[in-house]
């Protein structure tokens, strides 16, 4: 069960939960929110993954590189699955009903954002965005837990991972693309090349770099967050060094390190430059 949920990378989407909840407390959450902040995130995000690897279980079945995985492999049944998505976001909803009456609201349409993730690729090149609003959901839910409404700076930090996840599953979509058009599955490197792609997703990165950087000026963190941010920038920038169409054997490398680094990178310069 843990191959499948991938633990590891939460590093993906936790920091900047917790970055929104660091923003809207200008300082520390509570203890009983950050509580139930980590369980609902532990919550959805083993749902989503889950819920995506059954959703999918066909196509890795086919594709070489995700045919090892546990469901293709006959390791977890899809029974087993089901009762552990379900599990999972029953600990989601719960955990979002602790912390305030709109987290408890809008808790079931977040779980629909990243459910319905999982078929995008079957009918959208887009896909990319999709899985980037289902992440880029985090900070601004982390806000709304400590606040209670919605909030410009939390939408800003949002729409910067939207574009940074974006960017990144655009680069993970290059090992696909001969499964894609052959299986008539839907990316952007599938419908429009690898250089194309490429040329797209340094775009996109670039636009998440300027939103993390403005983010943090709008939330007057000061010099050690701007820093962060630049330094993010700049990992993203030896991340499209690592990669080009005729060779994507460091893909991996820098799929899991260089982002992994950013997340950790931000939530943690945010924490210090609101350390009470």
């Amino acid at each position: 069960m843990l191959e499948m949920i991938k633990i590891e990378h939460t590093v993906f989407a936790l920091p900047f939960a917790f970055m929104g909840a660091l923003l809207g407390a200008r300082g520390l959450p509570t203890a009983d929110q950050a509580f139930y902040i980590l369980l609902a995130m532990v919550g959805a995000r083993s749902a989503a993954m889950a819920f995506n690897r059954l959703a999918d279980a066909r196509f890795d079945a086919a594709n070489p590189r995700t045919a090892d995985r546990a469901l293709p492999q006959g390791l977890i049944s899809r029974r087993a699955t089901a009762v552990f998505i379900a599990a999972s976001s029953l600990l989601f909803l719960w955990a979002a009903s602790r912390l305030n009456y709109l987290c408890a609201v809008l808790a079931p349409l977040a779980l629909g954002v990243v459910f319905f993730y999982s078929f995008t690729k079957r009918f959208t090149w887009a896909s990319h965005f999709l899985l980037g609003a289902a992440l880029g959901l985090a900070p601004l839910g982390g806000w709304i837990a400590v606040r209670g409404e919605v909030g410009f700076i939390p939408l800003m930090l949002g729409a910067s991972v939207l574009l940074w996840v974006a960017g990144f599953d655009v680069l993970y979509a290059l090992q696909d693309v001969d499964f894609d058009r052959r299986t008539g599955l839907y990316s952007l490197p599938a419908s429009f090349g690898r250089e194309a792609s490429l040329r797209f997703a340094r775009l996109l990165h670039l636009g998440a770099a300027a939103g993390f950087v403005l983010t943090g000026w709008l939330a007057g963190l000061g010099g050690l967050y701007l820093g962060a941010a630049f330094t993010a920038g700049m990992i993203l920038w030896v991340e499209h060094r690592l990669i080009s169409p005729q060779d994507l054997s460091r893909l991996n490398h820098a799929f899991f390190t260089a982002n992994g680094l950013i997340g950790i990178l931000l939530g943690l310069a945010t924490l210090f430059s609101l350390w009470p």
